[in-house]
């Protein structure tokens, strides 16, 4: 409970107020102060020790003052002060609830309005300190869902659909690993491909055999190795002698010498070269046998593979080969972009050269053969090892040529598939198969995992986010209905003339709100009318009812607190626009509250409905406090509210309030003598520098009149009109303005309209 005010400096119209140190308040402290002296900086201040809002403070700093605000409250039980300086306070009092202009702005309609602001602030007022954590633990958590949202946009940035194509961001992450993605965009491509040149392909043909020719190196050496078996040993080596004798081709002269030999058997034969009788030659014997039969076979045998070996081996066969190659490498050119075809490794010069090695080296040896026949010959070293050298190139050429041939069925597939393909299809398997790898990548894996982390994150929060709604739902399922009857019971309490009707709690992005309709003669009337000319809260209910709405929202939210024991409550100037017996009723309400809370203090700038609050309540635990003119700015003091509680004042506002509400047993004509007094009474306490003690409307209306001629006004035009009519309205029932005051003809209904304008003309 606040004790004491120790101290108001340089805040509002507070210079520097020591004085409240020395007055206590109680259980029920009552604060007067006439408009414009500091009672709503006073709950301000007291909002703001409740709230921690230092601007409360802070955007009332005293104008012209030196120094920033300096508040010092006291609180009972003795514990440390709470002390607002430097911009911040010592220690917060989170139990203090205070009714105010700002309440009603913040919580139910600011203007005549009701937004989206005002149902957010009254659904947490509506579920209190506990609903209000479930709350914000919901808050929270939906707060988490969308950082978790703005984190994922940008992770997925590193997912760009230049990458994914058409695919979403998680189906581009669900995609999974390809075992031989690269095999499959190959041949993907190659598809592509062949669709694309279906006719090109169509027309291709398969690749042919390639071959090179081999060397008989068996039959060489089998030619090579031959002598001949009917000649004798000693036979040939004198001939060889002989031959050798003769000199270089001396066999190849005997051999031509022979067949110029007529008849070798016959005693007339001659030597051809001496014309001797061949008769006595002995060699011609030898020579016979040696170049016989046996010998022209070898011969021919020795020219025979010196032949073979030449076709086998020619310049065409040479350039078929280089031709066919020429002509594989084409086609492979063609087919490799369709299909898997082996790389033409064959340098075909370098295949020509050994191959001209091998095949000098052969044809060498056989020309040898042919110069000595009777020599038998090898292929030597040499020649063994160009051969083997061409053979293995052989080999190879073999091997690429059977790798080559072996392709037509995969040629065939390629032209087949190309006849009938969609190029749409493939075009797109083309891309997806792209994206398959690239979503493999070592920097998209990252990016995927790390989106992915961020995606289960969300997850998880998202489960957290549905308990906590669903945990705040079932407390909000118990708490509306039961506000939604206190609210309704107040209303009823202040002879409100309307109801709410459908009390709920809903849920938006901005966070969770309250919702509700007035119902007015049964009839729902919505917040915001769903279009422009209907009626709606800023139609259908009066500033009056709209104040007294708040009043039932404060009191309704204070009944269902079950920390309300524990409460200060300050009630800053309820009566702004409330009729008489809402007034009334208000005092009554507060009444009731007081035992239920810790506190409550109530300030306003009307004396009779302070001093109703006054009357009844417990002498040791009241409390009076007056905000007075102190020089420039304010002050406090002790209130002695007996002195201005019975006034006649008041007994003729009573009278006129009265009539207001029923006309029975009431004095017609005492109502309306009673309008001017009142009306005076309220211009002399409203405009005392203008409007002394003993002052008459009419004098003052005239002063009011010159001085808005001087540019001085001191009431509004509208004002001024208001007041003369009421003046001369009022002027009819009294004896010095009107000589026929007593038989002056009443209406009631004017009547009554004349005293609604009065007392509305007093309460500003």
């Amino acid at each position: 409970m606040v004790s004491h005010i120790q101290l108001l400096r340089n805040v509002g119209a507070f210079d520097s107020v020591a004085a409240g140190g020395a007055l206590p308040l109680s259980k029920l402290s009552i604060i007067y102060a006439e408009n414009g002296r500091g009672k709503t900086t006073l709950a301000a201040i007291l909002r703001s020790l409740g709230t921690g809002d230092h601007r409360l403070i802070t955007e009332r700093h005293r104008i012209g003052a030196a120094h920033p605000p300096h508040v010092v409250i006291q609180f009972s039980p003795p514990q440390a002060n709470a002390i607002f300086q430097g911009g911040a306070w010592s220690r917060l009092h989170p139990d203090i609830a205070v009714f105010d202009d700002r309440f009603v702005t913040e919580n139910v309609y600011s203007g005549m309005r009701v937004v989206s602001e005002h149902r957010q602030n009254l659904h947490d007022l509506i579920i209190g300190a506990q609903g209000v954590q479930l709350n914000a633990a919901l808050q929270g958590y939906i707060d988490a869902v969308e950082g978790h949202n703005r984190t994922l946009a940008e992770l997925a940035g590193n997912l760009p659909a230049a990458t994914r194509g058409s695919l979403s961001v998680e189906d581009f992450c669900a995609l999974q690993q390809h075992p031989s993605i690269l095999e499959a965009i190959q041949a993907a491509e190659q598809e592509l491909a062949a669709a694309r040149s279906a006719d090109d392909v169509a027309r291709q043909s398969a690749f042919g055999a390639i071959s090179l020719p081999r060397f008989d190196v068996e039959a060489i050496d089998t030619v090579l190795q031959r002598a001949l078996p009917d000649v004798e040993q000693d036979v040939t080596e004198r001939l060889e002698a002989h031959f050798e004798g003769i000199g270089r081709g001396g066999e190849a002269w005997v051999e031509a010498g022979m067949q110029r030999v007529i008849a070798p058997h016959t005693a007339e034969a001659a030597c051809p070269f001496c014309a001797e009788p061949l008769s006595r030659s002995q060699l011609l014997r030898h020579y016979q046998t040696y170049f016989g039969e046996a010998y022209r076979a070898m011969k021919a045998a020795v020219s025979g593979e010196l032949q073979n070996v030449g076709r086998a081996h020619s310049g065409d066969i040479k350039a078929a080969f280089e031709r066919s190659m020429r002509v594989a490498g084409e086609r492979r050119t063609f087919w490799a972009a369709f299909t898997a075809v082996p790389e033409l490794n064959v340098d075909t010069a370098m295949v020509v050269r050994l191959w001209n090695v091998a095949q000098e080296a052969v044809l060498a040896t056989l020309r040898r053969k042919q110069d000595v026949p009777l020599e038998p010959l090898e292929l030597d070293a040499d020649a063994l090892g160009a051969v083997e050298e061409y053979h293995a190139v052989c080999d190879f050429v073999a091997a690429l040529s059977e790798s080559l041939t072996a392709l037509g069925g995969d040629i065939a597939l390629v032209k087949e598939r190309a006849a009938g393909a969609d190029v749409g299809a493939l075009t797109r398997d083309l891309a997806n198969l792209t994206r398959l790898q690239a979503r493999f990548e070592p920097a998209m894996v990252a990016a995927v995992a790390a989106y992915t982390a961020e995606k289960a994150a969300k997850t998880n929060t998202e489960g957290l986010r549905n308990q906590a709604r669903a945990a705040l739902t079932a407390y909000r399922d118990q708490v509306f209905p039961a506000y939604e009857l206190a609210i309704n019971r107040y209303l009823q309490r202040f002879a409100a003339g309307f109801r709410l009707g459908n009390v709920a709690s809903v849920n938006n992005r901005g966070g969770s709100a309250c919702s509700y309709t007035v119902l007015i003669n049964q009839v729902s009337v919505p917040l915001v009318p769903a279009n422009d000319g209907e009626p709606g809260f800023h139609t259908a209910l009066s500033a009056g009812d709209r104040n007294t709405l708040a009043l039932a929202f404060f009191f309704a939210s204070l009944e269902l607190d079950p920390a309300k024991a524990a409460k200060i409550v300050v009630i800053d100037d309820p009566m702004t626009s409330l009729d008489e017996h809402r007034s009334l009723n208000t005092v009554t309400e507060i009444r009731r509250l007081l035992p239920e809370v810790g506190q409550v203090i109530v300030l306003s700038h009307s004396k009779p409905f302070l001093c109703a609050l006054w009357d009844g309540a417990d002498r040791v635990a009241r409390s009076a406090l007056k905000v007075a003119r102190d020089q420039g700015g304010s002050t406090l003091v002790t209130w002695d509210v007996a002195q201005d509680c019975i006034t006649e004042h008041d007994r003729r506002h009573a009278l006129v309030s009265s009539y207001i509400v029923s006309a029975v047993g009431i004095d017609e004509r005492s109502v309306a003598a009673a309008l001017r007094p009142v009306l005076e009474a309220f211009v002399r306490v409203a405009y005392p520098d203008h409007c002394p003690p003993e002052t008459l409307l009419g004098p003052f209306i005239d002063k009011c009149r010159r001085a808005a001629a001087q540019g001085q006004p001191i009431l509004s035009a509208p004002d001024l009109v208001e007041l003369e009519e009421l003046k001369n309205y009022g002027n009819l029932f009294h004896h010095d303005t009107n000589a026929a005051w007593q038989t002056q003809a009443i209406n009631d209904q004017e009547l009554a309209d004349f005293c609604r304008r009065t007392v509305a003309f007093a309460r500003r």
